[in-house]
């Protein structure tokens, strides 16, 4: 038999979605899971952008532009102005999700064997697209104990290497829930303009900051705009993740015509979710102010709820709708499965993505589960009773 590939081999299982089986067996048993691993909103799409699918008009579905239709790239610069982002058309490739736009960013500035420096713990499949395009990913540490803030600039120096291409911030971030401030983000401007580095920024969570310090895009820092690819996708903000759109967005000419290499390779993004996503930018302005506001709740139910447990810490995220929690067990992994082989309470279970998953550093989140608060309340307090009832009974517990 053939060998398979050691790319395909070092392929690492998706963190959010590798106790799949054991959550599909548990609800087989009677249990009903509450699915807190994953960024899956409850909130429903709005129905505006899914007529505007239903009452479409053309008789050939045809390929878009590799880049995508201008009409959506245009609609698109006049979205991110009102973050103070200003961009044009020629400066947007619109993507199969904000997946492809990271692939893109790592294929089109990183060679083989050359390094990208992420602050842990990060999203999953940065290291699984870093993996596929042949680069290694570089973690430095923020720590729960910080909320995890931005790591000292000097931790940062001590990993630049000749091989360092770039640094790759979520903001606000997935998994963490944190905001970056503006002078974080000076600080990454500084060490990019003294290293020549670019950085990716993937702004995915934009409309979802709960502090009073503002969201500020890495592609309004002055003087950095040539090393900066903002990632972006619908999935999240307008609770469309099947609509598969994003964008790789940058104003490195060089850049942009490389990464449209990669583009019109694959051909052209999915002409249903362009059809979604430019509908979705004609919603009304206050779409986002009844979201925001249960997302709020929602934040605030889960965080309360956790650090009222004896042992359990959680930090309060600034942004997006996620939360990272220190539980007293042993070994995350061990415990979120065994929550769905041999636990229940009142017939239910709780489903979590433990936090080995998104760290590189071997040995780091074992004590550390990500939430997503993508739930209503009602399911969020279910939910918390059986973490809550499971911590008293499971046979791993530390101390």
């Amino acid at each position: 038999m053939p060998e398979i590939s050691s790319r395909g081999v070092a392929m690492p299982p998706s963190p959010i979605r590798k106790l799949v089986p054991y959550a599909d067996a548990a609800k087989a048993r009677g249990s009903k899971v509450y699915h807190l691993n994953i960024g899956q909103p409850d909130v429903e799409t709005p129905a505006a952008i899914l007529d505007a699918v239903r009452h479409s008009t053309f008789k050939v579905l045809d390929y878009s532009h590799s880049a995508g239709n201008l009409s959506y790239r245009k609609k698109l610069c006049g979205y991110y102005s009102t973050f103070g982002i200003d961009v044009n058309p020629e400066q947007i490739i619109v993507t199969a999700g904000g997946s492809e736009a990271i692939l893109f960013a790592i294929m089109s500035c990183l060679d083989a064997g050359e390094e990208i420096i992420i602050p842990e713990p990060f999203y999953a499949n940065y290291n699984g697209y870093a993996i596929a395009a042949g680069a290694k990913v570089v973690p430095v540490a923020s720590s729960i104990a910080t909320g995890f803030a931005l790591p000292p600039i000097a931790e940062f120096e001590k990993l630049i290497t000749p091989k360092t291409r770039a640094i790759l911030i979520c903001n606000p971030s997935n998994p963490t829930g944190y905001l970056y401030s503006d002078a974080e983000l000076e600080v990454l401007k500084e060490i990019c303009i003294q290293h020549d580095l670019f950085l990716f920024s993937d702004e995915a969570y934009r409309e979802f900051c709960y502090t009073e310090a503002p969201y500020t895009s890495a592609l309004t820092l002055k003087g950095l705009e040539d090393k900066v690819v903002v990632i972006d996708t619908i999935s999240k903000r307008y609770s469309a993740c099947g609509a598969r759109i994003g964008a790789f967005v940058t104003k490195n000419e060089d850049l942009y015509n490389v990464a449209m290499k990669f583009a019109q390779a694959r051909l052209s993004p999915p002409s249903f979710g362009q059809i979604i996503g430019e509908a979705a930018i004609d919603l009304p302005a206050n779409y986002f102010d009844a979201v925001k506001a249960e997302y709020l709740l929602r934040r605030d139910t889960l965080v309360a709820r956790l650090n009222a447990m004896p042992g359990v810490t959680c930090p309060n995220p600034g942004g997006a709708f996620y939360a990272m929690a220190e539980l007293p067990i042993d070994d995350s992994d061990i415990f979120c499965q065994w929550l769905l082989e041999h636990f229940e309470y009142k017939k239910q279970t709780v489903m979590m993505a433990p936090a080995t998953g998104f760290y590189a550093t071997p040995g780091s989140g074992k004590k550390e589960v990500r939430m997503a608060y993508v739930l209503n309340v009602e399911s969020i307090n279910n939910a918390m009773d059986c973490l809550q009832e499971a911590l008293k009974v499971y046979p791993g517990k530390s101390v």
